[in-house]
């Protein structure tokens, strides 16, 4: 999966330095379940999007969300690192000017929004803090995760 220039946006988290990171107690999950999970990290591995860890400080559980289709999605519950970072009040820029500014260029490029997440680098010491635990074991994410606070801004 091409991804996005970290010279050009990288998301990078905010955290308020007066919360101490938190370490949620690993949630245990029925064999099915794990199953999922395990398919799912063998998927997120295999494209390059998470990484695997030995040791972090903000560890956060994965829960599974059922999806229209009756297949199950492997989502990074970050409650508590969410707390921790300030809201962006003003996330987005004046989308008219942006359109108008695009106006008269020779190239235009698009990015394939359906994994478009996926594409935007996390800022490399800021990824630790995305760490979540599995029965597989400890993963933190390379690239920009669902489920973040203030992420659709720099989507």
């Amino acid at each position: 999966m091409p991804g996005i220039d970290p010279a050009i946006v990288v998301h990078r988290l905010y955290v308020d330095t007066n919360f101490l990171p938190i370490k949620q107690k690993k949630i245990n999950f029925s064999n099915e379940k794990y199953v999922a999970i395990r398919e799912d990290i063998k998927t997120l591995l295999k494209a390059n999007v998470i990484r695997e860890l030995k040791f972090s400080n903000w560890i956060a559980n994965v829960v599974l969300v059922k999806k229209p289709n009756n297949k199950r999605r492997m989502c990074t519950y970050f409650t508590n690192l969410n707390k921790a970072c300030p809201k962006d009040f003003y996330p987005l820029p004046c989308l008219g000017r942006l359109v108008d500014g695009s106006a008269g260029h020779e190239v235009f490029d698009l990015m394939d929004a359906s994994r478009g997440y996926h594409q935007i680098q996390m800022f490399n010491a800021d990824e630790e803090k995305t760490t979540f635990i599995t029965g597989y074991g400890l993963y933190c994410w390379k690239v920009m995760p669902f489920g973040l606070k203030n992420a659709g801004a720099t989507y």
